[in-house]
């Protein structure tokens, strides 16, 4: 039985026949003497949402290019007049999967060059360091990383950041191992010999 989600109502025909409902009378309501009865369903109210796209990083909701399902009321007096999403369309999410996609070649190309240029230096062999020496196997002042970027640039012509150099602590002669961070995948480890002069 419905009974949680219909209401039934009652009431004489008398009441009714001056009641007008969208400007007709209810012939229903005029036909019958005794007692009528009127059936009334209620449905829960549904939530309007709409798939979105946005822009630019929101907080708390997603970051630029993602596919979201927003309410109506959010997007049409938040995200549509700030500028920060815009509704999905098919048009749209093509262009947003071709996007994607040269990214993704983009990503692929730069790992790629990253693990050549990699291949070189460990291809190379050692690099030569000279310092004053001092007792033993000291040597005056420490080998650093922009040390290593200068004697690379020297040797391979190949600009890099020495940010992205990480290297021991040297203040003896001997070999050691400096690794170049060239991708977030791709480390290249070099050799190098310090010697005193």
């Amino acid at each position: 039985m419905a009974s949680s989600t219909a209401l039934s109502l009652s009431w004489s025909s008398s009441l009714c026949s001056s009641h007008r409902f969208n400007g007709v009378a209810n012939e229903t309501l005029k036909l019958s003497q005794g007692r009528s009865t009127l059936e009334v369903v209620a449905q829960k109210k549904t939530k309007k949402l709409r798939k979105v796209i946005l822009k630019e990083d929101v907080l708390d909701l997603g970051k630029q290019g993602q596919l979201l399902d927003v309410t109506a009321g959010f997007f049409r007096n938040f995200l549509l007049p700030t500028g920060k999403a815009q509704l999905m369309t098919p048009i749209l999410l093509k262009e947003m999967k071709m996007e994607d996609e040269r990214i993704e070649a983009e990503k692929q190309r730069v790992k790629e060059e990253a693990q050549q240029l990699a291949l070189v230096f460990e291809t190379v062999g050692a690099f030569k360091v000279k310092r004053k020496g001092g007792k033993g196997k000291q040597i005056f002042g420490s080998v650093t990383a922009q040390d290593l970027v200068d004697i690379i640039k020297a040797q391979l012509q190949r600009d890099i950041d020495k940010r992205i150099v990480s290297l021991p602590e040297i203040r003896e002669t001997g070999e050691y191992i400096a690794e170049l961070k060239l991708h977030p995948d791709v480390t290249a480890r070099v050799r190098l010999n310090v010697f005193a002069n």
